[in-house]
């Protein structure tokens, strides 16, 4: 190969490398905005809430309502339900399992129900309570207005105003 055709050849790859250089520039550009970016870091802390939230409804089905349960219906514990898919006979899930037989433990699958629908229903509590007073609180601060509209300029004026200031027009106490 001659020099001029090594060379053009050179200019070539440059010319991609540059390319190529100024695309992950780009890339990277864009996936740091997005990354920084007031919504990211919102879901981010949303979702840690949500973990600790979690665990701490995981704690109050399994350590509070879970026994209370237990104790309601006669201390039956759901998790030791199974069917052994063998034909063995098994006194206890512990034992089907270090011995190696197949089962179903539908006892676990009725803990999980359970346990969803206490979840749900504790989430449900929850959310009725601060939704609650979020809506008390906005109905406050709507019954403790300070300006009412004018009728003839529909300009805001003071609650407490006979007189528009914009206007100058009298006000009757029925306008708010």
């Amino acid at each position: 190969m001659n020099k001029g055709k090594i060379d053009k050849e050179a200019k070539k790859f440059k010319k991609i490398e540059e390319k190529a250089l100024k695309k992950s520039k780009g890339f990277w550009g864009e996936f740091k905005a997005f990354a920084t970016k007031g919504n990211v870091i919102d879901m981010a802390v949303g979702v840690v809430i949500a973990s600790a939230f979690t665990a701490i409804v995981n704690s109050l089905v399994k350590d509070i309502i879970t026994p209370l349960i237990s104790l309601l219906t006669g201390k039956i514990d759901f998790t030791n339900l199974f069917v052994a898919l063998d034909g063995n006979k098994y006194t206890t899930l512990v034992e089907a399992e270090e011995k190696g037989g197949s089962v179903i433990k539908y006892g676990n699958f009725i803990t999980a129900i359970i346990n969803f629908l206490l979840i749900a229903l504790c989430l449900f509590i929850f959310l009725k309570i601060v939704f609650g007073v979020i809506n008390r609180k906005k109905k406050e601060v709507e019954e403790t207005k300070v300006a009412k509209i004018c009728p003839y300029c529909k300009s805001e004026i003071n609650i407490e105003a006979t007189r528009c200031a914009h206007c100058t027009s009298i006000l009757e106490e029925e306008t708010k």
